[in-house]
C-alpha cells in the first residue's frame, strides 16, 4: 500500500490471496506405475523443519501498515515450527538498516522486509542474500532483483483500472458524466501508477471526463481537507475515487458537513470502516478496491517454504515464484461480506 501505511486484520476468507491459499497441502492424480513430474515437497500445515523468519517493517503510523505487522504476526503463530523475530519498526532507513543487520547478524533463516525506501534499503537486502539469508521482498520493491529471492505485493496500476472500470460501468449510459480524483502523495510512484491505471480504464469510457484531481497525504486530516476543497470547487460531478480509505474517512467527513449525495464513492485499501459503510449503504461510499495486507501472511508462507525447502501447491515447479502481485479485487454491497473479516482499523 502506500508507502506509508499500515493495517489490522487476521488473515482468514478468500481476501488472502496470496501463499495462503496457494501452501495449502496438495494432491496428486499420477499413477502409481508413473514416475512423477515432480517429487518436490510442497508447503502444507504439517509441522516440519523449525524456522526462524525475521520480519522488519516501516513504523506502524498507519492503518495499513499496522495490519502488515498483524498479519504477520498473526500467520506466524499458526505454525509450530516457526519462530518470528519481529523488529520495532522504523521510517527511518538507517534505523531499519540496523534492525536488518540484527536480524543477520542473528542468522535468522529467511527475512521478510518490508522497506521503507525500496531503493535506501537495497544494500542491506543485498547483504542478507550475500550471507545466504533469503530475503522476501514485502510490498515496496528492492532496486535489484539480486537484493531478494522473492517479492510479493500489490497491484497499485490494478487498483487505479479496476476503480476505473467500476465507476466506468456504473456511469456508461450517463452523457456528459464528470468524475473527480482524490490520490495519495504524488512524490510516491504507486500514486502515479493508480491515477495512470484509472485514467487508462476511463479511457473505455468516452462518455465519461475527468474533470479534477487533488493529492492528499493519506491521512484522514488532509483527506478531510483535500475533499473540502474538491467539493468548493466541483459542484456537480458524478463520481469520485479516493486512492486510499484511511483518508477516505476525512473526505467522507467533508461530503457529510457539505451536505452532497449527489455522487457515487469508490474507496482504495480495504479498511474495516469502509467495508461497514458498504454494507450499511446509506451514504456515496459504494466501493472500494483492495490493497490487502493479507500479502504478509503470504509472506510468512513463503518464508516459511522457503526455510522447509518446499515448493508451493498446485505448481509445477520446484521453487517458489520469484514474483507475486497481489489481485486488487473490487469489493461492493454484493460481496462485502466475504472480504469484511479482512478489513483493517
Amino acid at each position: 500500500m502506500p508507502e506509508l501505511t499500515s493495517r489490522r486484520g487476521l488473515l482468514f476468507g478468500s481476501a488472502a490471496v496470496g501463499a495462503g491459499a496457494l501452501l495449502a497441502g496438495c494432491t496428486s492424480n499420477e499413477s502409481k506405475d508413473e514416475p512423477a513430474a515432480n517429487d518436490q515437497p510442497a508447503a502444507d500445515d504439517k509441522p516440519g523443519k523449525q524456522v526462524t523468519i525475521g520480519f522488519a517493517g516501516p513504523q506502524a503510523d498507519h492503518g495499513w501498515l499496522n495490519a502488515i505487522n498483524d498479519n504477520a504476526k498473526s500467520r506466524a503463530k499458526k505454525y509450530s515450527d516457526v519462530t518470528l523475530e519481529i523488529t520495532e519498526g522504523s521510517n527511518d532507513t538507517a534505523a531499519q538498516i540496523g534492525q536488518i543487520e540484527t536480524l543477520i547478524n542473528k542468522k535468522v533463516d529467511v527475512l521478510v522486509v518490508l522497506p521503507a525506501d525500496g531503493k535506501a534499503l537495497t544494500q542491506v537486502g543485498l547483504k542478507a542474500m550475500r550471507a545466504n539469508i533469503p530475503v522476501i521482498n514485502l510490498d515496496r520493491i528492492f532496486n535489484t532483483p539480486q537484493a531478494y529471492r522473492c517479492w510479493i505485493g500489490g497491484d497499485n496500476y490494478g487498483m487505479g483500472l479496476n476503480a476505473g472500470h467500476y465507476i466506468g460501468e456504473k456511469l456508461k449510459g450517463k452523457s456528459g458524466a464528470k468524475v473527480i480524483e482524490l490520490a495519495g502523495l504524488d512524490n510516491l510512484e504507486l500514486t502515479k501508477q493508480r491515477t495512470q491505471g484509472f485514467d487508462d480504464a476511463l479511457k473505455n469510457y468516452p462518455n465519461i471526463q475527468k474533470v479534477a484531481r487533488q493529492a492528499a497525504e493519506f491521512t484522514v486530516e488532509s483527506g478531510q481537507a483535500k475533499m473540502a476543497q474538491l467539493l468548493q470547487a466541483q459542484s456537480k460531478f458524478d463520481a469520485l475515487w479516493n486512492h486510499d480509505d484511511d483518508q477516505g474517512v476525512g473526505a467522507l467527513r467533508a461530503i457529510e458537513q457539505a451536505g452532497r449525495d449527489d455522487f457515487l464513492m469508490v474507496g482504495g485499501a480495504g479498511a474495516l470502516s469502509a467495508f461497514q459503510a458498504i454494507k450499511q449503504d446509506d451514504g456515496v461510499l459504494k466501493a472500494t478496491v483492495l490493497y490487502p495486507p493479507t500479502m504478509a501472511a503470504s509472506a510468512i508462507d513463503l518464508a516459511r517454504a522457503l526455510g522447509q525447502a518446499k515448493g508451493v501447491s498446485g505448481m509445477a515447479e520446484f521453487e517458489i515464484p520469484a514474483s507475486i502481485t497481489l489481485y486488487s479485487a473490487v469489493v461492493d454491497k454484493a460481496n462485502v461480506d466475504q472480504y469484511m473479516p479482512t478489513g483493517f482499523k
